[in-house]
């Protein structure tokens, strides 16, 4: 097809802006108010991509958001995939190029900007198509806080592709009143290109709005709260299945109808219209109307219509009942329509005649868009009469309206609307009536026969061509080869042939596949039903979900009292949870290993201190606090006397450790916890859950304060006499202050709360005091550490640190599967405690396995580098063919200082009987051998954690 397909006049486009745009490479021309697709039609280009299985060419398929096949990638203004062309607004200066169902992200940074708005009202009405705004005006006038969203750059819904009259004049200008009358409401928010995507509880509703290529703003998310939601969805008409009905120039014919009268184009110069719906016909007596040439309308009904075989006549349009469209001819667009006589009862067809053709239209019916309606809950069910699934039931506070409910005519939406809008301002309180009804055009009820696909004539591969979703290529062999695997759920042969799976979520697709499925299984579709119903209705960008929540702000930041010292030592910063922690601290012309090294060297031989104040904290106060403990970590807590620590694992309720740190008692009803950084908001949750839903008798109070302490590591051999120049009133003797146990006095004059704790084997302290007071005491430490050649170090040392001393973090060593026994941490559950979170799944055969995967060490041959953490270990030297048993994976893997060797941790199946032996790490497209060691690797003895 080549010239133009723009009409000289009518649509709702502005002939006097010319639009420039460049579509695979070539220039073309529209006008202000395209979509990509109607410029494309208007220009004669059809075919906008290819299939993403077969590679057959595909065109624009629908007028809206419904479209299965014309995905195109933009290429300017910012490169953008898998769009649909229906939906993209044509702009100066738009690149886009067609895709064969796959796109390519952008290699820069968006620039756009997004946002979230937030919105709470009496009335949201969804949709502002006759039907909703017929309920938006009544709601309003009844006094009630209205939102009207609707996904279409102006208000008017099919109404402004139909051209229609209402009072006799043309129905925009009905629209144009409403609109007008909605924006002059002092509680009245219209928001045009906004698509409702997701019903949640409680009438929580998320939509997304196009702000326009102008807009500062690309896009904002709204998030609103609605008393009464009206949901005057639409519908989307069905298309019908049978051979090569994926070409290029095939089309709904309620899509041509809006082409013709929303954009002034006629989206072909010879139709073919096949229908079993009385809703065709308008479209073949508009297209007549404008210009086309209607070859036929072929119904596949024995009998046409006599109200629209008049008017067809009067046109002298060809009518053929019992006949339908077999296949058609064509290579890229379409050119012939295959027309046979069709008996629906029986399913045989006569012999096939061509029928020369540049557009074929079919009708198969409406499918109302339940999806919002099914998504807040609300149930659907098969209506045989319509061939579609149509809410049933009710859901409190949410009202389908209009053709989203089953009915068809203008003049029924109008009144259904009204209704739904008087019935929602009644639920509130308020006196509503039904604003009167324009006057119509006089049509009779629009009727149809569900008919879900056409015999097809190839014997060799029936139904290989006949496709029934365009977005996924699936095609009536796929369904079949489905059910004759076995599969009768509708929702396993979805994904056994993956219709409904690609971006329009089966819009057209869904119901067409029930309805072939019953066939083959001779059911009824309303046995077979219809997948689920999900959010978003349409595809969202992650950009727009994210808002200005990205990049720095993506989440909270938060810093410790030291922070800006670190920050002027020169520390790059680790992400812990929220909390940014010094990494590590280097020094001029030093990498990270030789900063690392040398940290760990200091700790080792001399003295370096730590900011671990993002540890959590939680306060647990009241008088049932020991023996709640007691049912949270798997070792007893309530044995634990004021002034002293412990040391606590916790488990989930299937036996698996959780999270790890430890217990101070600081009065007889009172215990601070500490958590590991990353997870304390989880612990806290955690055990608020447990509490309130389980233990509720229990008489505790938790409180997080991890913000209200500064917390200093002091680690060392040189710790001791560091922490005595600047502490008070602490005899910091190894007999006065043992291990484990806690003093108040003073640091740096400050009140302090020292603590006898070691996470890295050596003598070492943590210094406690409040937020405010924590730069001034670290500085005084580093002061008073300075003749010992203090030197502070960072996360990376502290795991090096740790890991030579076989001390597992929860989150890097464990995963959600490994219990205490795993880890070698079987002492830590207690035998004599009744019952705590886990303890009976530790009676579970398989949590006894002695193949399990158990913590232990490995040292890599003599020459071998750092293992990669995550590297999978095998057993033999060689790989076998795959699958490739595995052994484990490599947890934490450092070098060390003090070994003097690399060394690593490892989740290996019984691990523990492996001791001594070798085993390979997968390392790039080498094995390592690797031997396996106790996991401990330096003072097994633990004789340096006194001094």
């Amino acid at each position: 097809m080549s010239g133009s397909f723009r009409l000289a006049e009518g649509g709702r486009i502005d002939r006097d802006r010319p639009v420039a745009f460049r579509f695979e490479g070539r220039d073309y021309q529209g006008c202000a108010g395209d979509t990509l697709a109607s410029a494309l039609l208007a220009n004669g280009v059809h075919q906008v991509g290819t299939g993403i299985r077969h590679g057959r060419p595909r065109g624009i398929a629908s007028a809206g958001a419904e479209e299965p096949s014309a995905l195109v990638q933009i290429v300017k203004p910012f490169p953008e995939p898998m769009l649909t062309a229906t939906t993209v607004e044509l702009r100066d200066g738009l690149e886009a190029h067609g895709l064969p169902g796959q796109g390519r992200l952008a290699a820069d940074p968006d620039p756009a900007r997004y946002d979230a708005m937030h919105a709470h009202c009496d009335v949201l009405v969804v949709g502002a198509g006759p039907a909703g705004l017929s309920a938006a005006l009544a709601a309003a006038r009844a006094g009630a806080r209205v939102v009207v969203a609707d996904a279409d750059t102006e208000f008017g819904g099919g109404l402004l592709g139909s051209g229609e009259l209402l009072d006799h004049a043309p129905a925009a200008d009905w629209v144009r009143r409403v609109t007008a009358e909605l924006a002059r409401g002092p509680d009245v928010r219209l928001l045009p290109r906004t698509t409702v995507f997701g019903h949640y509880d409680g009438n929580y509703l998320v939509a997304l709005e196009d702000r326009g290529p102008d807009a500062l703003t690309r896009q904002r998310t709204w998030h609103i709260r609605a008393r009464e939601a009206v949901l005057a969805t639409g519908a989307h008409e069905r298309p019908l299945v049978f051979a090569d009905n994926d070409r290029p120039g095939t089309m709904p014919a309620g899509a041509a109808r809006t082409y013709l009268h929303r954009y002034g184009v006629v989206a072909g110069r010879r139709a073919v219209v096949f229908t079993t719906d009385d809703g065709a016909y308008p479209a073949a007596l508009d297209l007549w109307g404008a210009g086309a040439e209607i070859a036929a309308v072929v119904d596949a009904r024995p009998e046409a219509p006599p109200f629209w075989a008049r008017r067809c006549a009067e046109a002298r349009i060809p009518v053929l009942p019992g006949h339908a469209v077999v296949g058609t001819s064509g290579e890229e667009h379409v050119t012939a329509a295959h027309i046979a006589a069709f008996d629906p009862d029986s399913g045989t067809i006569g012999a096939a005649d061509p029928q020369a053709c540049d557009l074929l239209l079919v009708s198969g019916g409406w499918n109302p868009a339940v999806h919002l309606y099914s998504q807040a809950g609300g149930p659907v069910a098969f209506d045989g009469a319509a061939g579609a699934f149509l809410p049933a039931g009710s859901v409190p506070g949410v009202h389908p309206a209009g053709a989203a409910s089953g009915l068809r005519t203008t003049a029924q939406c109008l009144s259904s609307g009204a209704v739904a809008g008087v019935q929602a301002a009644s639920r509130l309180g308020l006196e509503a009536a039904a604003a009167p009804r324009p006057e119509t055009d006089a049509h009779p009820v629009p009727k149809g026969r569900p008919l879900w696909r056409v015999p097809d004539p190839d014997t060799e591969a029936p139904g290989a061509r006949q496709f029934v979703d365009l977005a996924r290529d699936a095609t009536v062999a796929d369904i079949g080869r489905a059910v004759g695997a076995g599969l009768t759920s509708v929702e396993h042969i979805k994904r056994f042939t993956t219709v409904g799976t690609g971006h329009d979520q089966g819009k057209t697709s869904g119901t067409l596949s029930t309805g072939i499925i019953a066939e083959l299984l001779g059911t009824d579709p309303s046995e077979v039903g219809t997948t689920t119903f999900r959010a978003p209705y349409t595809p969202v960008a992650f950009a727009a979900l994210a808002g200005r929540e990205r990049g720095d702000l993506y989440d909270p930041v938060r810093v410790t009292a030291m922070h800006d010292w670190h920050v002027g030592h020169g520390a790059p910063f680790e992400n812990v949870g929220q909390w940014k922690r010094p990494w590590y601290y280097p020094r001029r012309g030093e990498d990270m290993e030789a900063a690392v090294l040398r940290e760990c060297r200091a700790v080792r031989t001399g003295v370096g201190m730590q900011d671990v104040s993002t540890l959590g904290k939680i306060d647990v106060q009241g008088p049932d606090a020991a023996a709640f403990l007691d049912l949270v970590y798997t070792n007893m807590m309530s044995t634990l006397k004021v002034g002293r620590i412990r040391y606590g694992l916790m488990c989930t309720a299937d036996g698996m450790v959780f999270d790890d740190g430890t217990v101070m008692r600081t009065g007889e009803n009172r215990y601070l916890l500490t958590t590991t950084s990353g997870n304390a908001a989880h612990v806290l949750e955690h055990l608020e859950d447990w509490l309130q839903t389980e233990w509720t008798h229990l008489r505790v109070h938790l409180t997080s304060v991890t913000e209200q302490w500064a917390t200093i590591a002091l680690a060392g051999p040189r710790s001791r006499e560091v922490l005595a120049r600047v502490a008070a009133g602490i005899d910091l003797d190894n007999a006065e202050f043992p291990f484990m146990s806690w003093r108040n006095g003073a640091v740096a004059g400050r009140r302090a709360r020292v603590c006898r704790i070691s996470f890295s084997g050596e003598l070492a302290f943590e210094v406690n005091v409040p937020w405010w007071h924590g730069r001034h005491v670290w500085e005084a430490l580093y002061e008073a550490g300075g003749p010992f050649g203090i030197t502070p170090y960072g996360t990376e040392t502290m795991h090096v640190l740790r890991a030579e001393k076989g001390f597992p973090i929860v989150g890097q060593d464990t995963d959600g599967t490994v219990t205490p026994q795993d880890l070698g941490m079987g002492w830590a559950v207690s035998r004599k405690k009744a019952d705590f979170i886990g303890r009976r799944s530790f009676s579970r055969p398989d949590t006894a396995r002695t193949d399990r995967k158990q913590l232990v060490g490995l040292i890599p041959a003599a020459g071998e580098g750092v293992l990669p953490e995550g590297t999978q270990l095998v057993e033999t030297r060689v790989l076998p063919e795959p699958p490739v048993p595995m052994l484990g994976h490599v947890t934490s893997s450092y070098r060390s200082a003090v070994l003097g060797t690399p060394f690593a941790l490892a989740l290996v199946r019984g691990g523990r009987d492996r001791i001594g032996q070798t085993v390979y790490g997968h390392v790039g497209d080498r094995l390592v051998p690797v031997e396996i060691t106790d996991p401990v690797f330096y003072d097994k003895e633990g004789a340096r954690r006194d001094g």
